[in-house]
């Protein structure tokens, strides 16, 4: 799917509360929500953003071009636990309207019954400091390291790109 060398099929070491959530195969959100605390979600950004290096592929589009994207903060007891970035093509008509959805948790969606919708495996990394997407977690929550899943959809033959970076945060909640 996308750099074998920074995802893989295999998640690194963890801890292993923080390993089986980042290792849950269904929705981060359902799974947060079920430990009972105060679950919301925070939009940071949202509207065109560049690709990545490690997002071209999956994505179908040149490192650096234009694409949509929504960065949010899911939260327990108002506390940042989660950092995503949904990725897509600009003026997607399969992914847009899907992304607008405000403090709506997109992966209640995703990993719902939305016809039509196939999703890949998980991938998981240890996003490091040079990172893009450590570097916007760490204005959020500062780190040496963010344990990290990726998975691409397909919806209507058009790919999303959901990434999730763990932040330090989670484990008082876990």
């Amino acid at each position: 799917m996308v750099n074998d060398a920074l995802w893989r099929a295999a998640p690194p070491a963890l801890s292993a509360s923080v390993l089986d959530c980042l290792t849950e195969p269904a929705s981060l959100s359902l799974r947060l929500q079920a430990g009972g605390h105060r679950f919301a979600v925070t939009v940071l950004q949202q509207g065109e953003d560049r690709v990545q290096a490690d997002e071209a592929d999956a994505l179908g589009l040149a490192v650096g071009a234009p694409m949509y994207a929504r960065h949010v903060l899911l939260t327990l007891e108002d506390v940042p636990v989660v950092f995503a970035r949904s990725a897509a093509r600009p003026g997607c008509p399969d992914w847009q309207p899907l992304l607008q959805r405000g403090s709506r948790s997109l992966g209640l969606t995703l990993f719902g019954e939305l016809s039509g919708l196939s999703r890949e495996p998980l991938r998981y990394g240890l996003l490091a400091a040079g990172h893009p997407l450590a570097g916007a977690a760490a204005q959020t929550q500062a780190a040496a390291g963010y344990p990290a899943r990726r998975c691409r959809f397909l919806l209507g033959g058009s790919p999303l790109l959901l990434t999730e970076l763990f932040l330090p945060a989670l484990e008082d909640f876990l």
